[in-house]
């Protein structure tokens, strides 16, 4: 006797009908996170080309087939490619997050929701060369509800504690915005995003020790691009999963997310866009932004005493849970992606040199003997109010604080810095330097005459909120 087996759909999960909602019906009316999402853009886009001086990033870019064209496809700012949506979308996504250096949001999951700019960018440059009038504000509102998605989901529940890498919610809410971008249906857009959340999840191995690499600076390249990837397959008509989420025994909750379903903390808005983090100053780990604030004043007090780091017993950093928990690192440092990642080295580098570029996490600068032998005198411990604070919705503070003792018995000052210079509490001063950090990127790939035009029409937020998305992106060719 054969076993009954229903056709019956399950009804989808609430989680996707609240995201596929929002981003089909949710008008933005904020012109707080429109004025952060322009500045969001200028930064996220200078990042990528900042990266284009990297080869190792510039040697993953381009099409798979080497020589490969397509016409009407989408522009890869900063360099000559044209590219199907697709691989576009993972070449921006790449340069975007090669070197650290964009935005971050830090809650339960922590993330970098500028990660999402390489699929909706490619997305919308390619849209735009074959007949849909889209402008650069369709890009801006798509970049707040993929910034909302992603950071919302994160606030209350921690992907990294069962292992899994937060780009999933970069493949989440790409997949959600592009659906938007190509007028896919409510009903369409819960089928895309039920294929992201039915994917393979990418592992944190590559972030952590013994196994630190670059892969850590594609995976949201790869992820973005997978979810153009998943949008188009649904525009096909392709089914979806409406309990992909919460199917017995086979959802992502019984299998990755060990039975429990997602929490939230607050409706999709535009909050996440309105408060996320710039990484202004420096190109690290966002939860050591404040130390190497710290670091750098500490440096100036070194200069006025005449000591050196030689003469340091101890330093002891004070800081917050989550950052003891990824970024301090003892043991050999193999590649910039160790370092990238190790507190401990971002404040020896400019405790010793004054300073924390890039350039800092290659080779040539780690083979400096003074770097480590500083890291090993270097201490975490967590201050208990630093981690509530981090996790305060009236606060979401990033605190790390420094003292220095010497061989002598005698002490520095303890430094102390709650936000960093990218913090919302602190937009009047960082914005400017912003601006100043966008100016620097695009003098590395363009002529002057060439970076004026492309800085001007960004600070006219009226004006390039009214320009079509592919004369944008024609500007930044090469």
């Amino acid at each position: 006797m054969s076993a009954h087996i229903s056709n019956v759909r399950p009804k989808p999960d609430k989680v996707l009908e609240l995201i596929s909602s929002y981003v089909k019906n949710y008008k933005v009316k904020s012109q707080d996170a429109y004025t952060t999402a322009r500045y969001c853009l200028m930064d996220t886009l200078g990042c990528g080309f900042e990266a284009l001086e990297y080869p190792a990033c510039t040697k993953l870019l381009g099409p798979i087939v080497k020589g490969t064209s397509v016409p009407n496809g989408a522009r890869v700012p900063g360099t000559q490619f044209q590219l199907d949506p697709v691989q576009a979308a993972f070449n921006i996504g790449a340069m975007i997050r090669w070197l650290d250096f964009n935005d971050t949001w830090l809650a339960a999951e922590w993330g970098h929701p500028s990660d999402n700019l390489g699929g909706i960018l490619a997305t919308a440059d390619w849209l735009s060369r074959n007949g849909k009038a889209l402008k650069v504000k369709d890009v801006l509102t798509a970049m707040i509800k993929a910034h909302e998605i992603q950071g919302v989901l994160a606030l209350e529940n921690s992907f990294n504690r069962v292992g899994l890498d937060h780009v999933v919610l970069v493949k989440v809410a790409s997949t959600a915005v592009v659906s938007g971008l190509l007028n896919l249906s409510e009903d369409e857009t819960i089928n895309a995003v039920s294929q992201a959340w039915v994917d393979g999840q990418s592992l944190r191995t590559y972030r952590h020790a013994p196994n630190t690499g670059s892969r850590k600076s594609w995976a949201a390249g790869d992820a973005t691009a997978r979810a153009v990837r998943l949008a188009l397959i649904t525009q096909t008509g392709e089914m979806g999963y409406p309990s992909a989420l919460s199917a017995k025994g086979w959802g992502f909750y019984d299998v990755l997310f060990k039975g429990k379903p997602f929490k939230f903390q607050r409706p999709f808005g535009s909050y996440v866009m309105e408060n996320v983090l710039f990484k202004i100053s420096f190109p690290a780990e966002f939860h050591s932004q404040t130390a190497v604030e710290c670091a750098m004043v500490l440096h100036e007090e070194l200069k006025k005493s005449g000591r050196t780091t030689e003469d340091i017993k101890t330093i002891k950093i004070r800081t917050h849970e989550a950052a003891i928990r990824i970024i301090d690192k003892k043991g050999p440092l193999n590649n910039p992606a160790d370092r990238d990642h190790c507190i401990q080295y971002m404040v020896a580098v400019p405790l010793i040199f004054g300073r924390l570029t890039a350039g800092d996490y290659e080779d040539s600068v780690a083979a400096d003997k003074r770097i480590d032998q500083l890291r090993s005198r270097i201490v975490c411990v967590e201050d208990k109010k630093f981690t509530r604070d981090y996790h305060a919705p009236d606060k979401r503070s990033i605190a790390n604080a420094l003292s220095v003792e010497f061989r002598d018995g005698t002490k520095l000052k303890e430094v102390v810095c709650e936000y960093p210079i990218g913090h919302k509490r602190r937009r009047k001063d960082g914005m400017p330097l912003l601006v100043e950090k966008f100016k620097t990127n695009l003098a590395r790939r363009f002529p002057a005459k060439q970076s004026r035009a492309i800085l001007d029409l960004c600070m006219d937020g009226k004006r390039l909120l009214g320009t079509p998305v592919h004369e944008f992106v024609d500007m930044m060719v090469i």
